[in-house]
């Protein structure tokens, strides 16, 4: 009589490969049956699954051996790092002739592998955040790097000066382009628009505002912080993303706020994100105007643009 092997289990809520579903007595029919969704050609997951960023970069990584590591936009959405919507997920192997090709699957080779650039997120190998800024470097503008940059910072994932240690020795392709963005990095920014914010102000060749300046009263008091402030010249720009106010009670305490930072002598700049990304051009022409008009004058002619690839709207 012959033995009966038992059927492996196979949990289907993960990614899993034609071979397993055959070891674990699922039929090829069924896989092509509506109770299964196919993710890459040869990797399946339940139907029921939610298409999820971690499902979609397990799926790529169970195609490349196991040295491979989600890298670039992948690694990014793992990490949870604000980047431009990307269809294709991203996976880096040690050798090129390693590098698996599907539809939506965007398959890298290191020249410089070394396991000090990988970790593991939610049971997967990643790049590095250092390394996966310079990563990013290849396939963003100036600006998406900062904001993610920023975001590392914030969510204390790198700090600013191992972002920029890394990519001084980083021998990658375009660390240079990683470089002049880590150049830009500041510490404190709470949120990507802030960072667009600045860097339209920076880029349009105006004065570098400080980020997040704490407000005290006469009697070293705190009263309130400000996302970009110019000290000296009591000037303040704000970004206020509220599309309308839901809080009553917040929207109090912010009246009560301005009319302090009025009495003590502030010019508050408020910046939408209507305005900060359909009409850039006007936000540097109020920041300049207010600029000059508490004593710090820019002639007009002397402006930058080189805001201009990284905004939308037209001067």
């Amino acid at each position: 009589m012959a033995l009966q092997h038992p059927t492996p289990r196979l949990d289907v809520r993960r990614p899993f490969t034609r071979a397993d579903a055959v070891a674990a007595g699922i039929s090829r029919k069924m896989l092509r049956g509506s109770r299964f969704r196919r993710i890459f050609r040869g990797v399946y997951v339940d139907a029921e699954v939610p298409d999820q960023p971690d499902i979609r970069t397990a799926a790529a990584l169970m195609l490349h051996p196991p040295e491979a590591f989600a890298s670039h936009y992948s690694a990014a959405r793992l990490y949870g790092v604000p980047v431009p919507a990307h269809s294709l997920e991203h996976v880096t192997v040690w050798e090129a002739e390693r590098r698996v090709y599907r539809p939506g699957l965007q398959p890298h080779a290191t020249q410089y592998p070394t396991e000090d650039d990988v970790r593991v997120v939610r049971g997967m190998r990643v790049s590095t955040p250092c390394r996966m800024f310079v990563e990013l470097a290849s396939v963003l503008g100036l600006v998406d790097l900062v904001v993610v940059g920023e975001a590392l910072i914030r969510m204390r994932l790198a700090t600013r000066m191992q972002i920029v240690s890394y990519c001084n020795a980083s021998p990658a392709q375009h660390a240079g382009d990683a470089r002049r963005a880590a150049e830009f990095l500041r510490d404190r920014v709470e949120s990507p628009m802030e960072t667009r914010l600045r860097m339209l102000i920076v880029l349009a060749g105006l004065p570098e505002p400080e980020v997040n300046w704490i407000v005290v009263d006469e009697d070293g008091v705190v009263r309130c912080r400000l996302d970009l402030a110019y000290p000296a010249l009591k000037l303040a720009v704000e970004y206020d993303g509220r599309q309308h106010v839901e809080d009553v009670a917040q929207w109090n305490r912010d009246l009560e706020r301005r009319e302090w930072l009025d009495l003590a002598g502030w010019r508050i700049i408020v910046v939408t994100a209507e305005g900060l990304l359909r009409t850039p051009a006007a936000v540097v022409e109020r920041v300049r105007h207010a600029l000059a008009d508490r004593g710090c004058y820019i002639a007009r002619p002397l402006l930058r643009d080189d805001w201009q690839p990284h905004f939308r709207g037209r001067r």
